[in-house]
């Protein structure tokens, strides 16, 4: 006998509504019963973080820039998330890059640095129910209870909160939650303190999720909360890194959870897998990790990809948002953003999770039911991989809307259509699911596939360029960071110039902070991958025993755990040495580390190369170069590479490792702690070409004016 099919929904055919299909051995019934008991829902969304995941954006020019927002956090428009999970910026690299910390030194407190105030102050005003959550990466290394250099400590608890301070007093928002430190092992003595530093601080709300690991043991802590009543008065919630559909919760620990009353957190899930299966896979993920683990608040990382393409995880494959191309305007939008639109648009946090109400498909696929407080409800279907198509019943019961059910549907070719509106018949309304297609069935409305007409055509960085920093005048408007450059380690950051009335640019970070990955020098970045023989050149300012340097044909800066680049750099201290460098990524390019998937990445490359610096040529200027102004200028021409102090030769060396690659500025380590030399007057530039005028602002570009007003 062949199967029953309610209802084919193909863009290709006429939708028609028909009766409800009687219960049938081959079609798959979903019975809904509003009056049974549900379990709290708190959201799904995305991290912001993890990585200078917005430095770019930052620099889009308006309107593109809050169309990207708009895009990413509006309600019933785009992927219209319900949580945000940002990194507490920290100083450090912490996958794609790092961004500055509102306290580089313990006495040292500025809420205007950076970007990630900004980022929730827009995310919360386009959607004031949106949950907010926040954790660390990177930290300053002023945390290190007594020289020990350990962040789990009193000082890293009172680092939380007076970053919470600012967030409130200043920017008028508070978090739901905030977690102990991302990955970074287990400390219940820490748990313990930040929680009662929270309490006092007049943060009791924001509830405490720990600890946020990978690993197969991130859950051992569990075993301890029961006997130790301080842990487990402190964490409010089990936070871990869990990968749905490959990793299920034991168990034990959804039994432990239970009994204390905690719910379980996906404060972590990656989905790396381009086009339309990446946006399967998100909602495979989100269904799978309620169906198999009991989660019931999933954010993956990350949302919108606001950094250059040459960084470690650019967001073709895990964004929703390309947002790589500030100087154009342009950007594009993934199929994964409608993936979190089948979520977004059709729930919200402080749901329910159906009883009974979720399950696998026979032939392949899940299915998730979500109540909202009235009778409103929402089915999130997805059958990624599934054999064929398949008959679902969803028998409506008591307690539930009997209005008709909308439908809408995502496959390769379309995403995100309204399809049909079923009317229920016998209290049930059927469809028929077709492989690899995400489906959602809602009696809520107000849904729309949101966007906007004539994006900017995808143009290249400018070139020549030239960046003055003179018209960053009032710098904490623009988070005292210039548009479009990429700090890759450490804090760029724009400054009155030493002895003038200048701006500047200052490597800020005073001491090697407490970095999520291996830390190499801090360094920043901009430009065109793709420049093959140019000249770039910088003036800079040291002080005794630091060094400067100008960067170019930079072609990589790292795997994402660990940001060695590849490309070369001239570099002059404060006694006056001018060194030639090229740096080949780490020394051991085949050990083996960061997380799984780095290992994997590891592997998979092969990469038996030479790695490391190297020292292509050195001179020496014959007196100390430390307290003035010098200009350095690295010069390519084929494999000929020239450096230049003060407009005269002074190294000079062939090498063809490196043919093409951005430019980039290096602040080098300093007898105590890091160099924090000053910058101006940046120029890439033709070989022998004339001085370009400064770059221009693009119309509509805005500061993002960060001061309350």
């Amino acid at each position: 006998m062949t199967r029953q099919r309610t209802l084919l929904l193909s863009l290709a055919l006429n939708v028609t509504l028909t009766a409800a299909l009687p219960a049938h051995a081959d079609v798959q019934t979903i019975t809904l019963d509003g009056r049974a008991p549900g379990t709290r829902f708190d959201g799904i969304g995305v991290v912001d973080g993890g990585g200078a995941t917005s430095v770019l954006l930052k620099d889009y020019p308006e309107p593109q820039r809050s169309q990207i927002l708009d895009l990413m956090y509006k309600p019933k428009f785009g992927a219209s998330v319900s949580a945000l999970i940002v990194e507490i910026p920290g100083d450090g690299n912490s996958t794609q890059g790092s961004m500055p910390s509102h306290r580089h030194t313990r006495t040292d407190v500025d809420y205007g640095r950076g970007y990630t105030w900004w980022v929730l102050r827009e995310a919360k005003r386009r959607n004031p129910a949106l949950t907010l959550d926040a954790a660390a990466w990177s930290a300053p290394g002023w945390i290190d209870d007594g020289g020990k250099h350990d962040f789990f400590s009193p000082d890293g608890a009172d680092y939380y909160v007076s970053w919470l301070k600012g967030l409130r007093d200043v920017y008028g928002l508070e978090l739901d939650a905030i977690g102990s430190r991302n990955e970074r092992g287990v400390r219940y003595d820490f748990a313990k303190t930040l929680r009662a530093r929270l309490d006092a601080g007049g943060f009791k709300k924001v509830k405490l999720h720990s600890f946020d690991n990978w690993p197969d043991d991130k859950f051992d802590f569990v075993k301890d909360m029961p006997k130790d009543a301080g842990l487990r008065d402190a964490i409010d919630i089990l936070g871990a890194h869990i990968n749905a559909p490959e990793y299920i919760v034991p168990a034990w620990v959804r039994e432990a959870a239970a009994g204390m009353g905690k719910p379980i957190w996906n404060t972590e899930q990656h989905v790396y897998v381009a086009g339309f299966d990446g946006a399967l896979g998100i909602v495979q993920a989100f269904n799978r990790n309620w169906i198999d683990s009991g989660v019931t608040k999933i954010v993956n990382w990350y949302g919108i990809a606001g950094l250059y393409t040459l960084e470690p995880y650019s967001g073709v494959k895990e964004a929703a948002v390309r947002a790589n191309w500030p100087w154009s305007g342009h950007y594009e939008i993934n199929p994964q953003l409608w993936a979190y639109a089948h979520y977004g648009q059709f729930t919200a946090a402080g749901w329910t999770y159906l009883a009974q109400g979720s399950g696998r498909l026979a032939d392949g696929g899940s299915y998730v039911t979500l109540k909202a407080p009235g009778p409103d409800y929402s089915v999130i279907i997805e059958t990624r991989h599934a054999k064929a198509p398949q008959t679902v019943r969803v028998a409506v019961g008591a307690g539930l809307s009997t209005d008709d059910v909308a439908v809408w549907r995502s496959d390769a070719k379309a995403q995100f259509v309204h399809v049909a509106d079923l009317h229920p018949e016998g209290g049930a309304v059927a469809l028929t699911v077709d492989p690899d297609a995400i489906y959602s069935l809602t009696t809520t409305r107000g849904q729309q596939k949101g966007g906007f007409d004539a994006v900017p055509v995808q143009q290249a960085f400018p070139f020549p360029y030239r960046e003055t920093f003179e018209r960053y005048r009032d710098a904490r408007a623009w988070g005292y960071l210039p548009r479009y450059f990429a700090d890759i380690e450490g804090a760029f950051e724009l400054a009155p110039c030493p002895g003038d009335r200048r701006t500047c640019l200052r490597q800020s970070v005073p001491v090697r902070p407490h970095s999520w990955a291996p830390d190499w020098k801090p360094y920043t970045i901009l430009g065109d991958d793709g420049w093959t023989d140019y000249e770039v050149s910088a003036e800079v300012r040291v002080g005794r025993g630091e060094s400067a340097a100008v960067m170019g044909r930079i072609n990589d800066v790292g795997s994402g755990y660990g940001a060695l680049p590849k490309g070369y750099y001239l570099e002059l201290d404060g006694a006056g040495e001018a060194r030639l460098v090229v740096v080949r990524g780490k020394v051991d390019k085949k050990a083996l580390v960061g997380d799984a998937e780095q290992q994997a990445l590891i592997k998979a490359a092969n990469d038996a190369a030479e790695g490391g610096e190297k020292v292509l040529a050195r001179a020496p200027l014959g007196k100390p170069a430390a307290d003035r102004w010098h200009t350095l200028k690295l010069q390519f021409s084929g494999a000929r590479i020239r450096g230049f102090v003060d407009g005269k030769p002074v190294v000079e060396a062939d090498d063809a490792l490196y043919g093409k690659g951005m430019a980039g500025l290096l602040a080098g380590p300093a007898q105590t702690g890091l160099s924090m030399p000053y910058y101006r007057d940046v120029v890439v530039n033709r070989v022998g070409g004339a001085l370009p005028t400064p770059t221009k602002p693009l119309p509509g570009q805005a500061p993002m004016y960060v001061r309350k007003r």
